[in-house]
């Protein structure tokens, strides 16, 4: 575990669980929060080494009118689980390094780090504690087709590559059941006044 602030603490759950809205509840009560997945977005259409990079792996057609085409590498990846594992591997060295320059300049107790994959990849094994959030498929489901360019085939594909939520429950310090958006506040303020508690400076 780690000894220096401020404390990291993993944020994670599968897709559509809601990790993203109980980030930024998080953050609403003052804790800096690291959206590692909209950090990668970010990096893959500004960055010049990863956007080279992207189109050595994926070919011309990964941008489309000089935007990232998400939707082309999102059936690639999650077809084929080569293809999946060197996005991550090319996306994930970015976004490291750019948390690293991030965390240098925070001055909390302890940071949220928001990863979807972050037991899958053992970013984890980098965390003082991690925070799990939950919910039951068909609520994921409904919430993700609500999303831009997101079909129940493409839900599937991408749930089928990450761990099942009874795994990843086990290996959590805290869960948060994201059912209903008062309750989940009130979780969050739970684990926060915890957290608070035990990373004290």
């Amino acid at each position: 575990m780690m000894t220096e602030y401020p404390k990291i603490i993993g944020l994670t759950g599968g897709i559509g669980s809601g990790k993203t809205t109980v980030a930024r509840m998080f953050n609403a009560l003052g804790v800096p929060i690291f959206i590692a997945d909209e950090v990668g977005k970010d990096l893959m259409q500004n960055d010049p080494n990863l956007s080279a990079a992207l189109v050595d792996a994926f070919g011309s057609d990964v941008f489309k009118e000089g935007l990232l085409n998400r939707s082309y590498i999102a059936d690639r990846v999650f077809s084929d689980k080569f293809l999946l594992t060197k996005l991550n591997g090319l996306v994930h060295q970015a976004v490291a390094a750019a948390f690293k320059l991030w965390l240098a300049q925070q001055s909390s107790s302890y940071v949220i780090k928001e990863s979807a994959i972050l037991f899958e990849h053992g970013l984890d094994q980098n965390c003082d504690a991690v925070i799990l959030v939950t919910a039951s498929v068909e609520d994921r489901l409904k919430r993700c087709l609500s999303r831009e360019n997101m079909t129940e085939s493409r839900f599937y594909a991408i749930l089928n590559n990450q761990w099942d939520q009874s795994k990843t429950e086990s290996l959590a310090d805290f869960v948060i059941t994201n059912v209903d958006l008062k309750n989940t506040k009130e979780q969050v303020l739970n684990v926060h006044h915890t957290l608070n508690k035990m990373y004290k400076i």
